[in-house]
């Protein structure tokens, strides 16, 4: 069974993630390794994601692997969360 926090790897991967997501929820959450706030919320997002896994799709979004994704959403804080639907 896959994680149910998918770590996107890259724009495309993002990009592919809400092809594969349809008509559910997105919550892309920007954080980092070293950001104790985003060690502290991951379990009860993770929990979220587990409960409600049949209206949304949780993806993490590592600041320091993925800068371009960081630049195109002006990502300036961690944690971020951003909500999408349907790409948009």
């Amino acid at each position: 069974m896959t994680d149910i926090v998918y770590a996107v790897k890259s724009r495309a991967d993002l990009e592919s993630k809400f092809v594969e997501a349809g008509d559910k929820l997105v919550v892309i959450d920007f954080f980092a390794t070293w950001c104790k706030p985003c060690l502290r919320i991951a379990p009860l997002l993770k929990q979220i994601a587990e409960e409600k896994k049949d209206k949304l799709v949780v993806l993490k979004v590592d600041v320091d692997e993925v800068e371009e994704l960081v630049g195109e959403y002006n990502i300036e804080v961690m944690p971020t969360f951003v909500l999408k639907r349907k790409g948009a």
